[in-house]
Parts: C-alpha cells; structure tokens; sequence
C-alpha cells in the first residue's frame, strides 16, 4: 500500500541544506520514493499555527520503505544535518481511509 512522508522543516542554520539535497534524493530513489512536493508556498487553513519555511510530501511503496529510507545507515549522517541545522516532524501516513 503505497504511503506518503510529510515534513514540515525549519532551518535554524541552513548550511546543511546545498549537501543534503542531491545525495538524500538518491538515497530516497534507492526506497522507492519520490517527491511529490518541496516547497516553501503552504499555507495553513485549520488549527492552532505550525508554522513551517518548508513542506515536504514523498511518496513510497508502502510505509516500510519510508522506515527502511529514514533507518538506512547511508542517510544517518543526512538526517543528523537535518535534525540539527532545523526544527523538523516527519509523519508516514499510509494511503488508506480507515473510515470508510
């Protein structure tokens, strides 16, 4: 079933940003994923604000991929700029509608 990555990424210090790009985008590839967006044009309509300069949406096979692409030991160092160069969520949310 496929899934989806959201993210909503601040970059506190973003000199981590020119070296993430390109390598993370293979490492997603090498998952199965692909992004559908990356953008920094949101806008939040509902809720208490959660403000964000980016909003990322990445689509996988199923949710396994998308755990196997944030556990590879390939992206650790990756995920470390990211974590620490930026307040970052990251949700999985499988393709499904639990209510229907």
């Amino acid at each position: 079933m496929t899934a989806y990555s959201i993210l909503a990424v601040t970059p506190s210090d973003d000199s981590w940003v020119p070296g993430y790009i390109e390598p993370v985008g293979k490492i997603i590839a090498k998952h199965g994923g692909r992004y559908l967006a990356r953008t920094t044009s949101h806008e939040q309509v509902e809720g208490t604000d959660q403000p964000a300069a980016l909003r990322v949406i990445l689509e996988w096979p199923n949710a396994q991929a998308a755990r196997d692409f944030v556990n590879d030991p390939e992206y650790a160092p990756y995920l470390q700029a990211r974590t620490n160069g930026s307040t970052s969520l990251h949700f999985i949310v499988e393709g499904k509608d639990d209510l229907a």
